[in-house]
């Protein structure tokens, strides 16, 4: 039985993190801004490595998107990004193509959810 799908955005994951910064938002915002601009090439990153077929190159950027994913609260997009590198590591790219193409559609919900959120919290 698959795991549940978790839930797309979660802002408490942002509440927490500027908690542990001392209340300082503005480092958040900074922090969400710099992972608007790092994603896409891990994105790309992943992208190119599966189009290779090169599972191992695969791992490093699925491992960055997962983390820093899971820090701005962004769930679905950092469980994909887990799935995608355990294929990597376990050389199975084929088990792997569902989240492959599903990957930039993903992306483009979690920048919404994130715009969103940044446009409440400025």
């Amino acid at each position: 039985m698959p795991e549940p799908e978790p839930p797309l955005f979660d802002d408490v994951a942002l509440a927490d993190l500027a908690a542990s910064v001392g209340g300082d938002g503005a480092f958040v915002v900074d922090l969400v801004d710099t992972y608007l601009g790092d994603a896409p090439r891990q994105i790309a990153e992943i992208q190119a490595a599966a189009e290779a077929h090169d599972a191992a190159t695969m791992v490093r950027p699925a491992h960055t998107l997962k983390s820093s994913s899971a820090t701005v609260g962004a769930q679905r997009l950092a469980a994909r990004a887990r799935r995608l590198e355990i294929a990597g590591r376990e050389d199975a790219l084929d088990g792997a193509a569902d989240d492959l193409a599903g990957l930039a559609a993903e992306w483009e919900a979690t920048l919404q959810a994130l715009h969103a959120w940044m446009d409440r919290a400025s």
